[in-house]
């Protein structure tokens, strides 16, 4: 019977190739947790085009226990809108990106949503998941944008605006990093929702009052003569 040696090399690489395939078992296996957008709509305001929407999640107790020991998340809200080019790939017009941090402060027992320089303070995680999940007046393209002006966004034209919801895993502290590898725990994040849209005109700017004059300064008494 003819003897089978394995080399060295050989046995190396089937040892690389099996952790391989075990990872990405593992990783497959550990899916991201759903954020399911909903509600969404671009709305025609004086500012420019706002945007609305709802958002469904659950926060397990390990993002839980996590904001209780002081730990910042930070969520990133994406919206995209983009219009379809028969001769090359769509066109994308409008790109923004907008970070919420959800924070507790131990001193004064209260959970906070920030936005930029925005907060919001709320007594319980409950108010503050509510908060979070409902997306209101996000100003994504402003007036006088240059989108606006040079003409890549028209009214009456249509286009597809896309939106997503996720947990951003590179701004926590980094031995949260590594035990979020791989861990539904952890992950948290939405699809890109799509949807047509047909985009509405921008209603005209409401005329400004112009400051009142001020009142003509009464003619001081003439002095009495003696």
């Amino acid at each position: 019977m003819a003897s089978i040696t394995v080399s060295s090399k050989n046995w190396l690489e089937s040892l690389r190739l099996f952790l391989v395939v075990a990872c990405l078992g593992w990783l497959t296996g550990s899916e991201a947790a759903e954020i399911e957008v909903s509600a969404q709509e671009l709305l025609a305001v004086e500012e420019g085009y706002q945007l609305t929407a709802d958002f469904a999640f659950e926060f397990g107790p390990r993002l839980e226990e996590a904001v209780a020991k002081g730990v910042v998340l930070h969520f990133v809200a994406e919206f995209e809108m983009t219009r379809g080019r028969w001769y090359w790939f769509d066109e994308k017009v409008v790109s923004r990106s907008q970070t919420i941090r959800l924070s507790y402060h131990a001193l004064t027992r209260q959970y906070r949503l920030s936005t930029g320089a925005l907060h919001q303070s709320v007594g319980t995680l409950s108010e503050a998941l509510r908060m979070l999940s409902r997306l209101r007046n996000w100003l994504v393209v402003e007036r006088g944008a240059e989108v606006i002006e040079k003409g890549a966004l028209r009214p009456g034209e249509t286009y597809t605006a896309a939106l997503r919801l996720r947990l951003d895993l590179n701004q926590l502290p980094k031995p949260f990093q590594i035990a979020a590898l791989g861990s539904r725990d952890w992950t948290l994040a939405s699809d890109w929702k799509s949807w047509r849209i047909s985009l509405p005109p921008l209603p005209p700017v409401a005329p400004q009052a112009s400051p009142a004059a001020p009142a003509a300064a009464s003619p001081a008494p003439a002095a009495e003569s003696r």
